[in-house]
Order: C-alpha cells, then structure tokens, then sequence
C-alpha cells in the first residue's frame, strides 16, 4: 500500500487538484503532509493561473454581493 500511495504522490497534479489546493490555501485550511506532497506535484504556473483566476471569482463575487446590498 506504500508503494502505491508513493507511487500517487509522484504524478503530477491534474487542474482540478490544483484549484483544490488553491482554494484550500485561500482559506488557510491545508495542512503540512498535503503541502509537502503539493510542493512535489503542482506545477508552478498552474498554480498561478489558478490564484489569479481564483482571486478575480473572489473579487467579482463579492462586487456582486455589495452591488446587491446597495442597490
């Protein structure tokens, strides 16, 4: 079972592993072992087109909420 679990931990992440990991981050609710095994699976620039559009769903989103508030 450790071989496999290794084996698993060695592949790179597909896209929706790297919102998964994005998102948590946001949220500050990732721990160390997932980190670790992120740090060795994510490619950086996935990673960052991920925070980017992650981060403009955010800002959008509450832009809707203040305009729904408001008006």
């Amino acid at each position: 079972m450790m071989e496999a679990e290794q084996t698993v931990a060695r592949g790179k992440a597909g896209l929706l592993d790297t919102f998964k990991a994005v998102g948590a981050s946001f949220f500050g609710v990732r721990g160390r072992g997932a980190h670790e095994r992120d740090m060795a699976r994510l490619d950086p620039v996935r990673v960052i087109v991920a925070g980017l559009v992650l981060a403009a769903v955010f800002v959008l989103t509450l832009v809707l909420i203040v305009r729904a508030v408001v008006g």
